[in-house]
């Protein structure tokens, strides 16, 4: 069908065009990296600028790491503290992710533990570390404890919330097709709340993180914990950052490779999303 002459000007004034605009969401990485060049020159800047007691900077922080790798006394305290991370965060992910779709998928699992869940949530962690201490010891299985109950309830939360979105009709759908129950969480259930779990899981790194380093700092015998303690009795607080850098920096690359996980195992989240 030709077009008249007026439909010709209507469409050449809206100047459609293959090309686009550049947006910048989409170029995350060079975004991250500019930021983060941005914010260590400043830093670098202004840290100069202040008493060295009160704070470092980042060409100081550098120093600093050299020297603590050097003498071996970092890693030494970092594996110490990375196995009771790994061991608190692996028992409280297997936990909560079980409860989690337990009390999303029953009823009755829900009556039985929500008033539980939700009372331990509420209370602060720091209350609990003297009791643990008391029950556990100084040594790892108190630290693990306190890791565990950091991360358990993120996640299983989250979890719970996933499950209790997943379509009803989804899951009558695969009743109706004789599916199992093992089949309905397998095919159904646990791939539509994946999104959540890995959300919670995102959060309870960083719950456990916090977690490790509030149960070394008050115990103040090994760990990373430990190191924060003697770095800022001596003032050194060049090498005070070492640890809490090292820290940061895991859990970003905890976080950016569970974003990764849920790409490759829910790439549909990632098309539904507007912004």
């Amino acid at each position: 069908m030709a077009l008249n002459s007026q439909e010709i000007s209507a469409l050449a004034e809206l100047n459609l065009s293959d090309q686009r605009p550049l947006r910048l969401s989409e170029c995350p990485r060079s975004i991250s990296a500019a930021s983060t060049v941005t914010v260590l020159i400043l830093w670098e800047i202004f840290g100069r600028q202040v008493n060295p007691l009160f704070l470092s900077y980042p060409s100081a922080i550098g120093k600093a790491f050299g020297q603590v790798l050097a003498s071996g006394e970092f890693q030494r305290q970092a594996l110490i503290s990375l196995e009771v991370f790994a061991i608190g965060l692996s028992a409280a992910l297997i936990l909560g992710i079980a409860l989690g779709l337990l009390m999303g998928r029953y009823r009755l699992a829900e009556y039985v533990l929500d008033p539980y869940v939700y009372a331990f949530d509420a209370t602060p962690r720091v209350a609990l570390i003297p009791i643990l201490l008391l029950w556990f010891g100084l040594g790892m299985p108190s630290r693990i404890a306190i890791v565990f109950l950091s991360g358990v309830f993120p996640v299983l939360m989250n979890t719970f919330s996933g499950v209790r979105t997943v379509s009803s009709a989804l899951v009558e759908v695969g009743q109706a097709y004789g599916a199992s129950e093992r089949q309905l969480f397998g095919k159904i259930i646990l791939p539509a709340a994946l999104p959540f779990i890995i959300a919670g899981i995102r959060l309870a790194i960083g719950r456990a993180l916090i977690g490790i380093i509030t149960a070394e700092m008050f115990t103040a015998v090994t760990g990373l914990g430990a190191l924060l303690i003697r770095y800022s009795s001596a003032l050194a607080t060049d090498k005070f950052f070492v640890p809490v850098i090292f820290l940061a920096l895991l859990g970003v690359l905890l976080s950016a490779a569970l974003e990764k996980l849920q790409k490759r195992l829910a790439p549909w989240k990632e098309t539904e999303r507007t912004l």
